[in-house]
């Protein structure tokens, strides 16, 4: 038999492959940032992933930016929206999908920073954003205040997942944050008053203290602050 021959044979009797959808190159993007890191979720490494060549992801994918959004909004599948059916104080109940959100972006470093500027518009992002809203309503939040707020809720809560993320992967971070707490304590009075003697206050607080304040804080901020003068607001129903 010529080498031709069993060449062409050989080819016959490989497995098909599977027909290529935007679901499943998502599928396998997910799996590719779960075992090497956003990093490596580009189009080319993707195509070999899946046996075939960039362009033919492009019919389902228009770039690498909208793949990563995907890949997020997937991802987002995984947030705890439980506390939206549940009782009790909502604003409690809203920072409790807030802490789940951040700990899908805890779990993956380079997406979380990469979530500060990509823009999911998937059903599970859909979701959250529904649930957020919801959970608002329920505090009473006025809807123009709460359509505004729930992003900044979300801004805040990706921006504190991007800061974890880079300061675990910084071998200087302890060194850093000694530099600064050191400063702080030794601030002048003459040069900065308003520093000199709190630094106490300015350091305290567990990072979950924190967090905490910060959602209290801006949702207070929601049920009092109106929004600028001559903001468009939608037709009456």
């Amino acid at each position: 038999m010529s080498s031709d021959r069993a060449h062409h044979r050989s080819r016959r009797e490989r497995p098909a492959k599977p027909a290529l959808s935007r679901a499943g190159i998502i599928d396998t993007a997910v799996r590719l940032l779960r075992a090497e890191g956003l990093q490596r979720v580009t189009m080319r490494r993707l195509a070999q992933e899946l046996d075939t060549g960039p362009a033919s992801l492009y019919v389902y994918v228009a770039n690498t930016a909208e793949l990563h959004a995907a890949v997020l909004d997937e991802l987002l599948g995984d947030v705890d929206l439980a506390p939206v059916r549940g009782s009790g104080d909502w604003q409690e109940r809203i920072e409790a999908v807030l802490v789940s959100y951040l700990h899908v972006l805890y779990e993956h470093p380079s997406l979380a920073r990469t979530a500060l500027v990509t823009r999911p518009s998937g059903p599970h992002y859909l979701g959250l954003l529904d649930a957020l809203l919801a959970l608002l309503k329920e505090g009473g939040v006025p809807d123009d205040r709460a359509a505004w707020g729930v992003d900044v809720l979300l801004q805040v809560a990706t921006a504190n997942a991007a800061e974890h993320a880079t300061l675990d992967e910084s071998p200087h971070a302890e060194n850093e944050w000694n530099a600064v707490a050191e400063a702080l304590r030794n601030a002048s009075p003459a040069d900065h008053p308003n520093i000199a003697g709190r630094a106490p206050q300015l350091l305290s607080g567990t990072p979950q203290q924190r967090r905490t304040w910060t959602f209290r804080m801006l949702l207070a901020g929601l049920q009092y602050t109106p929004l600028p003068k001559g903001t468009p607001q939608p037709p009456a129903e």
